[in-house]
């Protein structure tokens, strides 16, 4: 798969969660890319860790994370 696919198919994941109400609860990068770690409020709390590898998708990431935290 080419990066830019790579990077589409890793956004609309991103995307499809916040969609569904979940929300970015943390960030963990190492070398092998980034680590995030979606969370719901519910009635239990609902947890999905998903590896970001491309850079594109962490710059997307990124974005939305601050336009979480501005809200």
């Amino acid at each position: 798969m080419s990066d830019y696919q790579e990077y589409l198919t890793e956004r609309d994941k991103i995307d499809y969660y916040i969609d569904l109400g979940y929300k970015i609860a943390s960030v963990a990068e190492n070398l092998s890319g980034a680590f995030l770690t979606f969370n719901r409020q519910t009635e239990q709390d609902d947890l999905i860790e998903m590896q970001i590898k491309t850079a594109d998708a962490r710059k997307y990431f990124s974005s939305k994370l601050m336009a979480q935290y501005r809200k």
